[in-house]
């Protein structure tokens, strides 16, 4: 089994890790983004957060939906949904040996995905440019699958 030392000079580990690290970073933005459109417009899920805004019946006024909201906190969820198997699948394949620069484009494939994915998202632009955002990371996740199951597991 490698040590810690052989992980960290092995060129495609560190580019999946620095690439993984962009996309977290994104994806906690996103959350902070999440944040800031509920303190801004007022807009909260649970009484509790209203505290600050009054009591009773005028507590409740900003427990409501809003568009903005909702649009950031789907694309976060998203994040969630597309970014956690890209890690499980990227450390497998990044530790079974692919060649540097095949790996290099699948990590920048779907970090690219992901950043044009949530500004689609985000401004919002027309369909199909959230859904090409998707597809470019989804497919990214499932060429790395692919190639981890064809060279490297036993099945």
């Amino acid at each position: 089994m490698a040590d810690f030392t052989q992980l960290m000079e092995n060129e495609v580990f560190m580019a999946f890790a620095s690439y993984t690290t962009i996309v977290l970073s994104k994806m906690m933005f996103m959350s902070t983004a999440t944040a800031f459109y509920r303190m801004t417009r007022k807009v909260f899920a649970n009484p509790e957060d209203c505290a600050s805004f009054g009591k009773g019946e005028n507590a409740k006024k900003y427990l409501r939906v809003d568009d903005r909201v909702e649009r950031v906190r789907r694309a976060h969820l998203n994040d969630l949904e597309n970014i956690v198997p890209f890690l499980g699948i990227g450390l497998l394949y990044s530790l079974s040996g692919p060649d540097l620069s095949t790996a290099i484009l699948h990590f920048r494939l779907f970090v690219g995905a992901r950043i044009y994915h949530t500004i689609a998202y985000l401004l919002p632009l027309p369909q199909p440019n959230r859904a090409v955002g998707f597809l470019v990371g989804y497919g990214v996740t499932l060429s790395m699958a692919y190639r981890l199951l064809k060279s490297r597991l036993y099945l």
